[in-house]
C-alpha cells in the first residue's frame, strides 16, 4: 500500500452528504437483493434472534404471573431486538482477517458506509420476517400497549439502533490489534445479554444495582427502550434515559473513528 492511500484511509476525507446517503442506499438495497438468494438462512436467522426475547416472555411470565408490564417489555424487547441485531462480527471481521480489508482502503468512500448498508439490509429482513412474530407474541401474552408511550419509545430505537451498531464496529475493529477479537466481542455479547436487559429488565434488579444499570451504554441499546414501550418508566425516568443515549451514541461515534484511524496506522504499519 503506497503512502498516499495510507493517509487518505486514515484521513478518511468528507463526502457531500447527498452522495453518501445514496451510497448508503445502494449498498442496503445490493445486500437486500443479494438476501433473497438464500432466504432459508436469513429466516434461521430470524428465528434464532427471536429465541432469547421468548425465552425470558416465558419464563418471567411463570416467575411473575400478574406482571403485565414485564410482558409487554419482552414483546417490546422482541421489536427492539429486530431492529437493532447486528451481525459485523460475522461479515467485516472475517475480511479483516483474511486480509480483504486491505481494498478498503483505497475507496473513493468512508468504508463504513458499505459497513452501515449492510447492517441496515439485515435489519430490514429482520423486521420483515420478524413482525409476524412480534404480533403473535403479543396477542398471545395480551399485552395491550399504550400508543403513546409506542409513540415515545420510537426515537429511543432509532438511538438504539445507532449506538448498538457503533458499539458492535468498534468492537470489530479490535481485529486490527489482535488475532483475540472474536473472544472479545464474545465478552461484548454477554455484557449486553447480561446488563442491557435481555437476561432481565433492569427494572427488575436489586436496589443497589439497578442505578448502574440504568447508564450502561448496554441499556440504553436495547433495554431501555422496551421498558418505555411497556409503560415501565415515568416521564422523567424517560428523559433521563434519552439523555443517557445521546450521550453513549456520541462517545462511541467518537471512540469509533478514533479507533480506525489508529488501526489502519497500526495494520498498513505491519504490511496489511
Amino acid at each position: 500500500m503506497t503512502a498516499s492511500s495510507t493517509a487518505r484511509a486514515i484521513a478518511a476525507p468528507p463526502i457531500p452528504q447527498l452522495r453518501a446517503l445514496r451510497l448508503l442506499w445502494l449498498f442496503m438495497h445490493r445486500q437486500i437483493l443479494g438476501v433473497l438468494s438464500w432466504r432459508g438462512f436469513m429466516i434461521e436467522l430470524t428465528l434464532q434472534q427471536t429465541i432469547t426475547p421468548l425465552l425470558g416472555l416465558a419464563f418471567w411470565s411463570a416467575s411473575l404471573p400478574g406482571s403485565a408490564s414485564v410482558r409487554a417489555y419482552f414483546v417490546a424487547l422482541l421489536a427492539v431486538q429486530m431492529c437493532t441485531v447486528c451481525y459485523e462480527a460475522n461479515t467485516y471481521m472475517e475480511g479483516i482477517r483474511s486480509g480483504d480489508f486491505a481494498n478498503d482502503l483505497i475507496l473513493p468512500f468512508p468504508p463504513v458506509l458499505h459497513v452501515m448498508g449492510d447492517n441496515l439490509a439485515w435489519r430490514a429482513w429482520h423486521v420483515a420476517l420478524g413482525a409476524p412474530v412480534v404480533l403473535g407474541a403479543a396477542l398471545l401474552a395480551r399485552v395491550p400497549f399504550d400508543p403513546v408511550f409506542i409513540a415515545l419509545a420510537i426515537p429511543a430505537v432509532l438511538l438504539a439502533a445507532a449506538l448498538r451498531f457503533l458499539f458492535s464496529y468498534v468492537l470489530v475493529l479490535t481485529a486490527l490489534w489482535t488475532e483475540q477479537a472474536g473472544s472479545i466481542i464474545g465478552f461484548g455479547q454477554t455484557l449486553t445479554f447480561l446488563l442491557g436487559g435481555a437476561a432481565a429488565p433492569i427494572t427488575l434488579f436489586p436496589d443497589r444495582c439497578r442505578p448502574l444499570g440504568e447508564v450502561l451504554p448496554l441499556r440504553a441499546m436495547l433495554g431501555f427502550p422496551a421498558e418505555i414501550a411497556a409503560g415501565s418508566l415515568t416521564l422523567p425516568q424517560i428523559a433521563a434515559g434519552y439523555a443517557w443515549q445521546l450521550l453513549w451514541t456520541v462517545l462511541f461515534a467518537s471512540l469509533a473513528v478514533v479507533t480506525w484511524r489508529a488501526g489502519v496506522r497500526r495494520y498498513t504499519a505491519i504490511g496489511g
